[in-house]
């Protein structure tokens, strides 16, 4: 086709992608070629990739390049020939599933993620599966089995955690779409460190296995370079799922386009930039502003307010939940092998069991952090808030002694930086994580768009009005260097 070098076409989206396969001007053969080639030449320096697919890939590829020339077995299916990043941390049968643990160097995984086998079964390629911290313990992403992944925008910084990986193939040029997952941040803080955009589901819209599909604070969901990308892959993995109790019924299908600018007039969205008590770095800042005004600009009425919601109360509700499930585990693994856990683990273990809240008094703040975001929800159709109080967290540092300094203010916990937490403990609110600038080291920012619970589709209609507004598209001239 005319989309010029075998980088151009690394970037095409997955929407002009399958329209390119469609009219016969693009094979998924061809496409696929292109973002490998791309994953060779970056990882050098990105190093997201723990296991490529290649053989599997290039057959899927060819039986996808059949059906649209109308000699394959079937009809076309909703990714055909797309070519997708898993994060590790989704199963495949088979496959290695080690966490980025040297505890689980020699895991294999018994059965596939429900998500893997849906995207599978809509023509989607797993081509390659991308790197985690251990146990997705972390918001960056770098463990003693794996190394350090990095951001392709500027590889001084890191690509953020847990789903580091996914966010850091997607802005590299590896694939269109990828997968991730979010306990407090996991998905929103990679797609705002590499530029890309990242939806946490509300608890129960994409199924997960058990037992972390029974934590409300777990979502998994879609990562992609564009809003229309982004819906297209969560149309694939989103619905009930036999497997898991609270998958909800029916499922909801997001429309295919949106209106675009358009589809923010007359719509009422607050705006926070601290969230409550947090410091933020001024760029951050400026660049959340910027898009209140580009939505202003295109027919929205936005409001900045204040909440009430403090760090103290937002991290005594966190650790209470982390110390009975996720800590718990972490302690596990620490207690079995020392010596070869990632220190971040074990710092991240030690907070949790040193919080004095209880899970009941942890549910009772939980109650009261959703109070106040629910007020404020009934008076407006969004909020918007950064993601996170600086542009990145250095690639280089584990932060298990180094403090995070914001706007001059020292963190007591570098987690402190993400402003993603609040929407795991308020788990039904569906979030929306999109570019909203870059930073003056080069590395991108984001802001998170908060629905009314099981809102999706105002999240993405937002999402898609500012696209327009204030673009973020991977052009030639704004790609990442590596």
């Amino acid at each position: 086709m005319s989309a010029g070098t075998s980088t151009d076409l690394a970037y095409l989206t997955a929407t002009e992608a399958l329209a390119a396969f469609r009219t016969r001007e693009l094979s998924p053969v061809e496409l696929l070629t292109a973002v490998l080639d791309r994953a060779t030449a970056a990882e050098p320096v990105v190093n997201a990739v723990v296991e490529s697919l290649h053989d599997q890939a290039f057959a899927a590829a060819r039986e996808a390049e059949q059906r649209y020339l109308g000699k394959g077995r079937g009809d076309i299916r909703p990714l055909e020939g797309i070519p997708v990043a898993a994060k590790e941390e989704h199963a495949i049968e088979g496959h290695p599933l080690q966490q980025g643990s040297l505890l689980l160097a020699d895991e294999v995984a018994t059965e596939t993620h429900p998500v893997l086998q849906r995207i599978a079964d809509a023509g989607g390629i797993i081509h390659i599966r991308t790197s985690t911290p251990e146990f997705c313990a972390a918001a960056f992403t770098r463990s003693k089995l794996w190394g350090v992944t990095r951001n392709p925008w500027n590889p001084e910084y890191s690509c953020g955690g847990s789903s580091g990986g996914s966010g850091a193939a997607l802005a590299a040029g590896y694939a269109p779409l990828a997968t991730g997952s979010d306990i407090g941040g996991s998905i929103r803080i990679p797609a705002s460190f590499n530029g890309v955009v990242g939806f946490k589901p509300p608890f129960g819209r994409v199924p997960a296995m058990p037992p972390y599909s029974l934590d409300q604070y777990c979502h998994d969901g879609p990562m992609a370079r564009t809003v229309a990308d982004c819906a297209l892959l969560e149309n694939v993995i989103a619905g009930p799922w036999k497997g898991d109790v609270v998958s909800l019924r029916p499922k909801l299908v997001l429309p295919e386009q949106y209106a675009g600018a358009s589809g923010a007039e007359g719509l009422r969205i607050a705006l926070s930039v601290t969230l409550g008590d947090h410091s933020i770095d001024p760029e951050v800042a400026a660049n959340t502003r910027a898009v209140a005004e580009a939505l202003r600009a295109a027919g929205a009425v936005v409001e900045e307010v204040e909440l009430g919601w403090t760090r103290e109360m937002v991290n005594r509700a966190l650790m209470a939940h982390f110390a009975a499930i996720m800590g718990a585990e972490a302690g596990e693994a620490i207690n079995a092998a020392p010596d070869l856990v990632n220190p971040y683990l074990r710092a991240f273990h030690e907070k949790a069991a040193a919080t004095r809240t209880s899970f009941a008094e942890g549910l009772a703040l939980e109650g009261a952090i959703y109070a106040e975001l629910g007020e404020l929800l009934d008076r407006f159709d969004a909020l918007i808030c950064p993601t996170t109080a600086i542009p990145a967290f250095v690639a280089d540092d584990d932060y298990t002694e180094t403090k995070v300094v914001v706007d001059g203010r020292e963190l007591d916990f570098y987690l402190d930086a993400a402003l993603t937490p609040p929407f795991n403990i308020c788990s039904r609110v569906p979030v929306l994580a999109v570019p909203s600038g870059f930073a003056s080291n080069g590395v991108p920012t984001g802001v998170q768009i908060v629905g009314k619970t099981y809102d999706d589709e105002m999240v993405f209609r937002i999402g898609a009005a500012l696209e327009v507004v204030r673009p973020w598209s991977y052009t030639p001239e704004r790609r990442p260097s590596c």
